[in-house]
């Protein structure tokens, strides 16, 4: 059996009922992972303030509590949330408190999470604790559901000589890492149990490998297995066995793009502002305005803008343009609105103009704004100066592929080194200091492992001294800049700082080109290219898709199965010698690809498409722990503390 998207639907909202149950003449409290799930499956803020909540506030804001309070936490009871939690509860005007959380926490029953926080709020406190079924999910699109809760999760970049996929087990990630492994596993085995379904665990990298098997050996899972009737494969798959495809430009996707040029709302990781000054009659020229709300991408309660995101998730951005300006002229035309249609190229200038209809008709704004807010996301991202860049990107990618194929990597470094201009010499085409790193990280995942030697290492020297000159100069540094280098500010960046920071991106850079090392035969994402056809790049999840799919069902090398008890070994083992059938990811009629580290728009619609084509009746969906633009890849991999293993092992 597939699950059909009515029944995500009713999973993704069933993980509120809870929440909703209580949220009566309460204050409730919501993490930013929390936050994010509320907004792309149940629409927001206002679904709780429906079901009688006094106010909606965040957990981390310093705020005033009511008598009682509903705290929802995405994780456990530990760390900021715990010291945010104390600090709502210690103020003293708390009377009755409820905390809606996952799981147990590792050695806390709910019972001693009770009196924990009755403690924190003082005599005549009465707690309650509530474990959801579910997990938090935010469904992004029919294909695509997201776990907000874990958006910082990377699978660790093995050093030189570092272990292989083998040697690491659980017991070797430190215990934040641990922790988001442990989370994971419940999460899943949570959702796998609303759905109904038997599972089958297949991995395709080391940390991969080890959630797959924590799956597999997860008591309430195997007990799960027995009773499901419905069977699934899910295969987990590690990003950083493939940057490139996350910080690449190949996607002609407008989803793809709105998400990596528009600002990202408040406190999300996924969704973006979408500025709406236009609807209104305020004069300003200032695209951050603030005095008006933003809009937003997510309209889990609107049907006809849903199905328009699903168009820009899954139609190349000509179609999807073609598209948003069909809804906008059939939703104008059930206004009775003055509209002329016109033919050819859909233009922004075009489409503002159909926005402009219904900017003084109060009744069609409020019938149609969840797709209005689609369409002024679609304009400000075809305005907007980085949507240019994209095609520049492009192109040097395709250059990128070509020379890597004839040249070796000094030389190609050599080529990147006189487009690092420092700040006084780029012009509005020129490549910044995070474009840079975008490029290097598309580089050095696409080629491989590197030789080293002298030349690389002088070569590297140059463009290493090249971005740091670059960083040292900038007037004001980027947020991402600042997170890279430890500095809030130009004035408190320092030239060892900066020195250090990019020894620091060299050195994974390094680990990033030998992160296939282990690989057998997904160990290349270039294709060298020959007389008649140009390089290209071969991304690492459509070859896992392609071998999944492939109707001769090879044992795959590299896509390993974690077997869940004693008969899955028996027959691993007896395959050795005898005629019987190892589980093979093809298998069942739904397959789930879990995209440990992230995934892209553009990854989800080729899965999507891959699947339809070579194994038609299959379902697919895809799971992943963020929704990744290549900035965004960045700062996941220099710019924030993402857990990672030990670096002594």
């Amino acid at each position: 059996m597939a699950v059909p998207v009515a029944e995500l639907q009713r999973v993704c909202r069933q993980a509120w009922e809870p929440v909703l149950a209580r949220a009566r003449q309460a204050v409730v409290f919501l993490d930013a992972a929390s936050a994010e799930a509320l907004h792309w499956s149940c629409g927001g803020a206002g679904e709780l303030l429906a079901a009688g909540a006094l106010a909606v506030r965040a957990l981390a804001a310093v705020s005033a509590a009511g008598a009682r309070v509903v705290f929802v936490v995405s994780g456990g009871l530990r760390g900021g949330t715990a010291s945010a939690v104390r600090g709502v509860l210690g103020r003293g005007a708390v009377r009755h408190c409820v905390l809606v959380a996952g799981g147990e926490e590792e050695g806390s029953s709910p019972a001693e999470l009770e009196e924990t926080l009755q403690r924190w709020m003082g005599e005549g406190g009465r707690a309650e604790v509530v474990l959801r079924g579910p997990p938090l999910l935010a469904p992004v699109s029919a294909e695509l559901c997201l776990l907000p809760g874990l958006a910082a999760l990377l699978p660790p970049l093995s050093g030189p000589g570092g272990p292989g996929p083998a040697e690491i087990g659980v017991g070797a990630l430190p215990t934040e890492l641990r922790a988001a492994v442990r989370a994971l596993v419940e999460d899943l085995d949570a959702f796998l149990t609303a759905v109904g379904l038997r599972e089958e665990n297949f991995a395709v990298g080391p940390l991969s490998r080890v959630i797959a098997a924590e799956l597999a050996s997860y008591a309430p899972a195997r007990n799960r297995r027995r009773m499901a009737t419905n069977k699934a494969s899910i295969v987990f798959v590690d990003r950083t066995l493939d940057l490139a495809g996350a910080v690449g430009h190949h996607g002609d996707n407008l989803a793809e793009k709105i998400l990596s040029v528009l600002p990202k709302l408040p406190g999300h990781k996924t969704d973006v502002m979408v500025n709406m000054v236009e609807l209104t009659a305020l004069r300003t020229a200032d695209e951050t305005c603030s005095i008006i709300a933003p809009g937003c991408l997510a309209q889990p309660n609107d049907p006809a803008a849903k199905a328009l995101w699903e168009s820009f998730m899954n139609l190349k951005q000509k179609e999807a343009v073609m598209e948003a300006r069909r809804h906008l002229v059939e939703a104008a035309s059930r206004e009775n609105l003055p509209i002329k249609m016109s033919m050819g190229r859909v233009t922004p200038e075009q489409l503002s103009s159909y926005i402009k209809l219904f900017k003084n008709n109060l009744k069609a704004l409020e019938n149609h704004c969840g797709l209005l807010q689609l369409v002024l996301a679609t304009i400000q991202t075809l305005k907007h100066p980085q949507t240019s860049k994209w095609d520049n990107f492009l192109a040097f990618e395709r250059l990128l592929l070509q020379t890597i194929g004839e040249s070796e990597m000094p030389s190609v470094l050599n080529q990147l080194l006189p487009m690092i201009k420092p700040y006084n010499e780029r012009t509005k085409d020129d490549y910044t200091c995070e474009d840079f790193l975008v490029l290097l990280v598309y580089m050095y995942s696409v080629v491989g492992e590197i030789k080293s030697g002298k030349e690389l290492d002088a070569t590297e020297e140059e463009v290493k001294a090249a971005l740091v000159k670059a960083i040292c100069v900038e007037p004001e540094l980027s947020p991402l800049l600042q997170k890279i280098t430890g500095c809030d500010s130009s004035l408190n960046l320092t030239s060892q700082k900066a020195t250090d920071a990019v020894d620091g991106i060299f050195r994974s850079l390094g680990d990033i080109a030998r992160a296939r090392i282990h690989m057998k035969q997904f160990n290349s994402i270039h294709n060298p290219g020959s007389s008649t056809h140009q390089a290209s790049y071969k991304p690492l999840l459509k070859q896992v898709v392609e071998e999944i799919c492939n109707p001769d069902r090879p044992d795959p090398l590299d896509i390993e199965h974690m077997s869940s008890g004693l008969t899955d070994l028996l027959k691993t083992g007896f395959s050795m010698f005898m005629k019987v059938n190892r589980p093979h990811p093809g298998d069942h009629p739904l397959l789930i690809i879990f995209m440990v580290g992230g995934v892209t728009v553009s990854e989800v619609k080729m899965v999507k498409d891959l699947v339809a084509t070579r194994k038609p009746g299959t379902q697919v969906m895809v799971l992943s722990s963020a929704l990744l633009t290549p900035r965004s890849t960045i700062e996941l991999l220099f710019g924030t503390d993402h857990l990672q293993l030990h670096t002594d092992i």
